[in-house]
């Protein structure tokens, strides 16, 4: 009985959300003149908020901007439902018939005890979708920041054995591209250096899938670090009366490791 009433208690939350939706898009000047194109931008960078919330585990901050995710859901489902395309109803049908198809081992005959297995049945069911991928590396959207769009790639490879036999044997391949970009470095040839600087990224992103490491998070952590120990140093050369131009690059190395000290002390 409980979980029943939870349950309506959810249907009637977004029930309450589209009639919000309805209204808005009726008397609202500024939601009834949004098109996909105006509302794109603001989706792209509310998917960036969320990513922020979810790189801190802000659990408050996670829910706030679930949120206005899910408000560009419904505002695009209603917008084609004024085109006559689509409505929200077509889009959860659409994602729960693709959920059933692609886990078999849940809802057919198939059995998948791994998710590594799983994902491996994922890519393959991909392609024999009527209207899916023609190709493994087809669903990588284009537009994707490159960081991400390496680890996509080298994922879906892998779910078709295009992989190391090792892990291990990825530093191989890490050394031989940096060996390759210093030559280029050596030769100053800039188009070569930037192509070789591109290939020894992407065999270090490669080794991070290897070893179960986002390096999106990895770098924006790094980003982090760097921020807060750059604050730190330039709040030191505000209270001593200086811009950092001013000071030397032996005491600014100096506030840099105090910062990086205060830091591991205080975990």
């Amino acid at each position: 009985m409980m979980e029943d009433r939870v349950r309506e208690e959810k249907m009637q939350a977004f029930g309450r959300l589209l009639d919000v939706m309805d209204e808005l898009r009726e008397k609202c000047p500024w939601d009834r003149k949004q098109t996909n194109e105006s509302l794109r931008s603001n989706t792209i960078e509310e998917t960036y908020e969320l990513c922020e919330a979810l790189i801190r585990d802000d659990n408050e901050e996670i829910k706030k901007e679930l949120g206005d995710l899910l408000l560009h859901i419904v505002f695009y489902a209603k917008i084609g439902e004024e085109k006559g395309t689509f409505d929200i109803k077509a889009v959860c049908d659409t994602l729960c018939d693709k959920l059933i198809y692609r886990h078999p081992h849940v809802f057919g005959d198939d059995h998948a005890d791994t998710a590594s297995k799983v994902e491996q049945s994922w890519e393959q069911l991909k392609l024999k979708e009527k209207g899916g991928n023609k190709t493994v590396l087809e669903g990588v959207p284009v537009s994707l920041p490159s960081i991400v769009k390496a680890h996509r790639i080298q994922d879906k490879a892998r779910n078709v054995g295009f992989d190391w036999e090792e892990r291990e044997q990825v530093w191989e391949k890490v050394r031989e591209e940096f060996q390759e970009l210093e030559s280029e470095i050596n030769r100053m040839d800039t188009d070569q250096m930037e192509a070789e600087f591109g290939d020894l990224f992407f065999s270090l992103i490669n080794a991070a899938r290897l070893y179960k490491i986002n390096p999106d998070n990895a770098l924006e952590r790094t980003n982090q670090k760097f921020i807060r120990r750059f604050n730190y140093l330039e709040a030191y050369a505000v209270r001593t009366g200086r811009s950092l131009k001013e000071m030397d690059l032996k005491e600014m190395d100096d506030k840099w490791n105090e910062a990086k000290d205060r830091e591991n002390t205080l975990g």
